[in-house]
């Protein structure tokens, strides 16, 4: 029944009724459904027709081509907004709204999160009080300064070190467990007093966002700029959770619909999203000087609008439609919150623990043999030529086992007095940028593969510390250098 067929536009109808006509075979559809998803690029459909109508077929390309060419948005968006339009009149005969108060408040709330004019400022206010006053200065600042300077250097370190040094006389085997890189007094420390905090603080954060309907709402919002970078809005959930964890983020990002997509979002998650415990470590390194913070954030926000645009440019492939249903805004539940947080937490602490356990062998192993003190020795010039002393060579080299574990050894020059304010903005963006840690390469080749994971390496460590040179320089310039 005609009533029953959605009418699209002039032109979307007119080449419909060409493609139609043009159809020979039958396809076990009506041929309106295999013009419709020829006019979508389904891969599909254009095999088989492609098959079936062999002397006809370039006369039906030309038709979509031209089509394509001449929309305005994704024929995808055209088919899916009046498949949409349909089907809420189609709801609006059978579903009773809630007129009451409460419903017009949820309404408007609704309309807010997506409204572009409305939702970008409420998108900042969430990440200025979520990310930043609660992960940042409460979590990074309040709880790691209370667990690693109250709990940690006053009570464990000292108490470790004593009772270890005093067990086992040699120096060498000692180092392994405490001292300057020891397993107790670095890596078990660092993943507690430092790590733990922050990403609690995070998750609990992300749990809220996430339970309360608001982050499709960030996705549909931020659809039109990832576009621009080659990505979907879609993208905002595996970049979303790379502020928890960047593996983790890697791994989800197999969800993204096209190669191109995957392969994009996992080089702006390796190069330009700070995981939370690292995100944590700078926001308490910067937060005393917001002008420092402003410099750092603005420097990332460039850096992955450049990169995501330039490889949208560079890797090949079709660009991505997005589509994502919108549930209801509602109230987080407690409970929901809690268990998400403490599951996420139990998964990353169990995962991370391990890890930073590894690093401090790895270290001793490698100041044993004197390998790390080539290694260093080696990026010393490199990290002079960003303005860096060079004690922030082994910062980087040891941010490859975590990245927070680099970040977080920020916190010691900065106590000493070693790096004055432009050189800790300039570590920090260095170091953000730098080559991902050791679990999340791991995860980029399983995921994407070694060659392409040792490409996205040999990209970004010579960009991470170009791009160093280039903001030392710039602020010099400017004659900025806070102490």
């Amino acid at each position: 029944m005609r009533h029953n067929i959605l009418i699209y536009d002039k032109e979307t109808e007119n080449a419909i009724m060409n493609l139609v006509s043009g159809l020979k075979h039958e396809y076990g559809i009506s041929k309106r459904s295999v013009a419709l998803l020829l006019l979508q690029q389904d891969e599909d459909i254009l095999d088989t027709v492609e098959k079936n109508e062999k002397e006809n077929y370039s006369q039906i390309k030309d038709i979509i081509d031209k089509f394509i060419s001449g929309c305005k948005e994704s024929p995808v968006m055209t088919v899916s907004r009046v498949q949409q339009e349909k089907s809420e009149k189609i709801l609006q005969r059978v579903i009773s709204y809630d007129n009451s108060q409460t419903g017009k408040i949820s309404s408007f709330i609704n309309k807010i999160t997506v409204n572009p004019f409305t939702g970008v400022p409420l998108l900042l206010l969430v990440l200025y009080f979520g990310l930043y006053k609660f992960v940042g200065v409460f979590g990074a600042g309040t709880l790691v300064d209370y667990i690693e300077s109250e709990i940690f250097d006053r009570h464990v370190v000292p108490y470790v070190n004593s009772f270890i040094n005093g067990l086992i006389p040699w120096k060498a085997v000692s180092d392994l467990f405490v001292n300057d890189y020891g397993i107790i007094t670095l890596g078990i420390k660092y993943a507690i007093a430092i790590v733990l905090p922050v990403v609690g603080c995070f998750f609990l954060v992300f749990s809220i966002i996430e339970d309360s309907g608001y982050l499709p709402r960030i996705s549909f919002l931020m659809d039109r700029v990832f576009k621009k970078i080659g990505l979907n809005g879609r993208a905002v959930i595996p970049m979303t959770l790379g502020f928890g964890c960047d593996t983790m983020a890697t791994m989800v990002s197999r969800t993204l619909e096209t190669k191109k997509e995957r392969i994009l979002a996992t080089l702006l998650l390796a190069l330009a999203i700070p995981c939370s415990a690292q995100l944590g470590v700078i926001l308490a390194l910067l937060s005393g000087e917001p002008l420092a913070l402003a410099i750092w954030v603005i420097f990332m926000v460039t850096v992955f609008l450049l990169v995501g645009y330039l490889g949208s440019k560079v890797i090949p492939g079709e660009k991505p439609g997005f589509y994502m249903e919108l549930p209801p805004l509602r109230l987080p539940r407690p409970g929901n919150i809690l268990k998400k947080t403490y599951v996420r937490m139990y998964w990353y602490f169990k995962e991370v623990l391990p890890l930073f356990i590894l690093a401090s062998i790895l270290i001793w192993i490698g100041n044993l043999t004197g390998i790390f003190e080539l290694l260093i020795n080696g990026i010393k010039p490199v990290v002079n030529l960003l303005g860096l002393p060079g004690e922030t060579a082994e910062i980087f080299l040891f941010g490859f086992f975590r990245r927070d574990y680099g970040a977080a050894g920020l916190f010691d020059l900065q106590s000493a007095g070693i790096m004055g304010g432009r050189q800790l903005v300039v570590a920090a963006a260095t170091l953000t940028l730098f080559i991902p840690c050791v679990a999340q390469f791991a995860m980029m080749v399983k995921e994407r593969g070694i060659k392409t994971a040792l490409a996205m390496a040999a990209f970004i460590v010579p960009f991470a510390f170009g791009a160093g040179f280039i903001l030392n320089r710039l602020l010099l310039l400017w004659g900025y250098d806070i102490i």
